[in-house]
């Protein structure tokens, strides 16, 4: 199965639809009126369906076994056709859409079989998605012009050439995915006040993200948050505690992190952990979505 591990949990709606064609008018009549030999054809497909839900990664190979947290199977008749409608949700890191495509298959399987005593021409037609709805592709916002970043790698050891910088890389992988223009990239060491220079500078450049990675741990040269809290003038709490949440279900160590986040007149500033699977993880949590920020900044406009 494809790896998921990255992803988080978001709300995931779909909606699917089947279509059951009958070829004469008395056996839409013997479903309406419940003379089906077999049973009420509407309950057991529906039941039927609702088994077939929740047992999809059963039968299907790299479907992830996930919890159904909702379902709804409604049918429709017009004509000579049953239009049978699947809405599945659930809170987990990926969608559900072949369950809902597969519980309305079990749905139109179950009334082929309880109706071909009375009609021998069934077919079932159209088996296809409607709609899905959650995810990181519902998330997407696009800019223009694009949105600018700048970003901080803060530590002694990779400013005096001792390591190599990975961190910051991921960093700037992530925000290219997300079509985020690069407008500078620095190696600075712990240092408060230089820190507190080059986001100052970038401020005033109207960068539009200063992301700065090190330094939020507890050690005595991680300063960071130290000298970035004070020229804050909006902090946004849920930006950490979303890494912080995130990290926390991957690594206990999570819980160290002194990550802080907030807004210098219109530039975001985030502080990200030094380590290479820290950054990364953290920018899986924040994004895309953080992006919406500018969003409701502009009014809506961008």
């Amino acid at each position: 199965m494809v790896n998921i591990t990255a992803k988080a949990n978001t709300l995931r709606k779909a909606i699917a639809q089947a279509e059951v064609k009958v070829s004469r008018i008395e056996t839409i009549q013997a479903i309406q009126e419940n003379k089906v030999p077999k049973g009420n054809v509407f309950e057991m497909a529906k039941t039927a369906g609702l088994f077939a839900a929740k047992k999809t990664s059963d039968v299907i190979p790299d479907c992830h076994p996930l919890p159904i947290e909702y379902t709804s199977i409604s049918f429709e008749i017009k004509n000579l056709t049953i239009y049978i409608t699947t809405e599945i949700h659930t809170i987990y890191k990926t969608g559900v859409e072949v369950e809902a495509m597969h519980a309305s298959s079990v749905v139109a399987l179950t009334m082929y079989d309880m109706l071909k005593p009375v009609d021998k021409n069934i077919e079932i037609q159209n088996i296809r998605l409607v709609e899905k709805k959650g995810g990181k592709s519902d998330r997407k916002e696009t800019f223009n012009p694009p949105l600018t970043a700048s970003v901080i790698v803060c530590s002694d050891s990779i400013s005096q050439g001792k390591k190599e910088d990975r961190a910051g890389k991921v960093i700037i992988e992530k925000l290219e995915n997300c079509e985020v223009e690069i407008s500078d990239y620095i190696i600075i060491p712990d240092e408060v006040t230089e820190i507190q220079n080059q986001i100052k500078k970038y401020t005033e450049q109207g960068v539009n993200m200063v992301l700065i990675t090190g330094g939020t741990g507890l050690s005595q040269r991680d300063v960071t948050p130290e000298a970035v809290k004070p020229l804050l003038e909006k902090e946004i709490p849920g930006v950490a505690e979303a890494m912080r949440a995130y990290g926390q279900d991957r690594t206990p160590l999570a819980m160290l992190s002194r990550s802080v986040a907030g807004l210098i007149q219109e530039t975001l500033v985030v502080t990200l952990p030094g380590s290479t699977n820290g950054a990364k993880e953290s920018m899986e949590a924040l994004f895309p979505s953080l992006l919406h920020l500018f969003k409701i900044r502009n009014g809506g406009q961008h």
